[in-house]
């Protein structure tokens, strides 16, 4: 199979890697090229549970975990396999001309990931993510319900997006924008019972009926991103619903990895899917949704 294999999800410097040893392992895995995502989010949203996947310093930037920076460093030394993605906080009143200036002077071609402690139908995120749509832009979004951490300091708990009643407004009010779901809350929804308080990741048959293939039909502007434990989790808890969730939603949905490793694509590998269907997966729709 000669399929052209994107990790529509990533980030530089994740999980001490460094980008040398990202591309040796992109090379071993026959991924071609990476979406690199940057993450902007104030200090204090931000889990300390999830500061041990990044290097170095746990918050380098004042802008956030992974500053757009160190996404320039990886493209300006492997130009030809990274798309760049940068999402400044769509709250911040800059959030636009940075923006622009970010895809005028370095090609941008996604925003993301967006990962803030808001629900994304706020006004200044809704303005944002239009503009996007105009721009042609995908959105990547991180959608976490809280977790909650037995403590008042830093936070009592913490959450990102609002949820799946927050994704759909979100893709009510923005139909010419393509939005990329992700993370624990948004996998969670493939399932009617969704996730129980505190549990990030359901286990057990998927029962029908789930909140996720319910907005698929729905709203042509939804995609899923397969990434993460979250991903590989909804997968894994029903092997038959995941072969006929990808079979019918084939064109909807992004390999993707948000850590390293080959756990996803040897799972995708081993499910007996079509070869086109495979195709549109590994890499056709991160390509599409790139170059229309």
């Amino acid at each position: 199979m000669h399929t052209c294999i994107i990790d529509a999800h990533n980030h530089p410097d994740w999980y001490g890697k460094n980008v040398d040893q990202f591309i040796q392992e992109m090379d071993e895995l026959n991924i071609q090229k990476c979406w690199l995502l940057s993450w902007e989010a104030p200090y204090d949203e931000v889990d300390p549970d999830q500061f041990n996947v990044l290097s170095e310093s746990p918050y380098r930037s004042r802008r956030g975990p992974v500053d757009f920076s160190r996404c320039l460093a990886y493209k300006e030394k492997y130009q030809d396999r990274f798309y760049l993605g940068y999402a400044p906080d769509p709250r911040s009143p800059e959030c636009i001309d940075n923006l622009d200036a970010a895809i005028a002077l370095y090609g941008v071609k996604i925003f993301g990931e967006v990962k803030i402690r808001t629900v994304y139908d706020n006004p200044d995120c809704i303005d944002v993510f239009r503009y996007c749509g105009k721009l042609g832009l995908p959105v990547v979004l991180h959608i976490e319900n809280p977790s909650y951490t037995g403590s008042k300091y830093p936070r009592r708990s913490y959450w990102y997006g609002g949820g799946l009643e927050a994704l759909e407004r979100v893709l009510e009010k923005c139909p010419e924008t393509n939005f990329i779901g992700h993370a624990q809350a948004f996998w969670a929804g493939i399932s009617k019972e969704g996730a129980l308080p505190g549990e990030s990741y359901p286990t057990g048959k998927v029962i029908p009926g789930g909140k996720i293939p319910e907005l698929l039909h729905k709203y042509g502007n939804l995609y899923c991103d397969l990434s993460a434990n979250s991903g590989l989790n909804a997968l894994r808890r029903d092997r038959e619903f995941a072969r006929n969730f990808l079979l019918e939603f084939q064109d909807r949905c992004l390999f993707a990895r948000d850590k390293f490793g080959n756990e996803l694509q040897s799972f995708l590998m081993g499910l007996d899917l079509p070869e086109t269907a495979l195709s549109k997966i590994l890499g056709g729709n991160a390509i599409g949704l790139l170059h229309g």
